[in-house]
């Protein structure tokens, strides 16, 4: 089993000079759902949304293509796919030519999909959709909808998760809303650096305090754990404190090394919100 002190995170890479599916490097998601009471049956269904800014291939005669992926890696997939593995693995189209795009997200889809599901009995497809150039200007930039909690004026202390900050009314009549805050902050698992998000929280259930709920979100600020790995644990903590009779947890993340991951968990079905960048991202 892959670990994330295995990954090529937080190490020298050479530059991969051609097509290699081999670069990918798939990481279990049990042992850290494990962590926070997540089963093999999980309390929530979603996906990682990322966004690959930086790919480029050959066409037959040589010359460069560019193009914007939207990857879509359902959480029910046994493993997530590290990011710095994502990025090599992409680069690594660089100097390789294709027939066409469409041959580009076929093979993609194949590679990632394999990964997702590496090691699992069962079988599952990740989605992806390439943007070319003359798509780009048509990309919306656009903040998360709902009342955003960072108005509010209060003292912060606590800098690692804290779960007994998160209150609801269970006295009151239930209400359903829309939070969302810019302020979440946490850290890469394996390399410490900084990971730069916001977050919208829309449940129906109990009221949520909003100054606990804030205060709990700027919790997370300096711990380590990977994107995908925080949105379920906000989902999980506020599941269990704040009983809610329906939620939804949407992170969207700040890129870097060229890809922004986007981890989105609900309590119930609906459909994939859109792929649509922040100012910030």
């Amino acid at each position: 089993m892959n670990t994330p002190e295995q990954s090529p995170l937080g190490k020298t890479s050479a530059r991969p000079e051609h097509y290699d599916p081999a670069l990918l490097f798939p990481i279990a998601r049990a042992a850290k759902r494990a962590e926070i009471g997540v089963g093999a049956q999980p309390q929530f269904f979603g996906a990682d949304l990322w966004t690959a800014y930086e790919l480029s291939w050959l066409n037959p005669r040589g010359k460069p293509q560019v193009a914007l992926a939207h990857l879509t890696v359902p959480c029910e997939s046994p493993n997530l796919i590290e990011s710095k593995s994502l990025k090599l693995y992409l680069g690594s189209y660089a100097n390789t030519p294709f027939a066409s795009p469409q041959d580009v997200a076929a093979r993609m889809r194949t590679d990632l999909s394999e990964a997702a599901w590496r090691g699992s009995a069962l079988g599952g497809s990740v989605g992806v959709r390439l943007l070319l150039p003359e798509a780009f200007d048509r990309e919306p930039i656009h903040e998360l909808d709902g009342l955003n909690l960072d108005r509010l004026d209060l003292e912060c202390s606590r800098y690692t998760p804290a779960p007994d900050l998160l209150h609801a009314a269970f006295d009151e009549a239930p209400v359903s809303e829309v939070l969302t805050s810019n302020l979440l902050k946490s850290n890469c698992l394996v390399t410490g650096q900084p990971d730069w998000g916001s977050v919208r929280i829309a449940y129906s259930g109990p009221q949520i305090d909003q100054e606990g709920l804030l205060q709990y979100i700027v919790s997370f600020r300096n711990h380590n754990e990977f994107h995908e790995q925080c949105i379920e644990r906000i989902f999980m903590d506020l599941w269990a404190r704040c009983q809610p009779i329906k939620l939804e947890v949407y992170g969207r993340y700040t890129r870097r090394g060229g890809l922004d991951i986007n981890p989105w968990r609900t309590s119930h079905p609906m459909a994939i919100p859109p792929n649509v960048r922040t100012a910030r991202q």
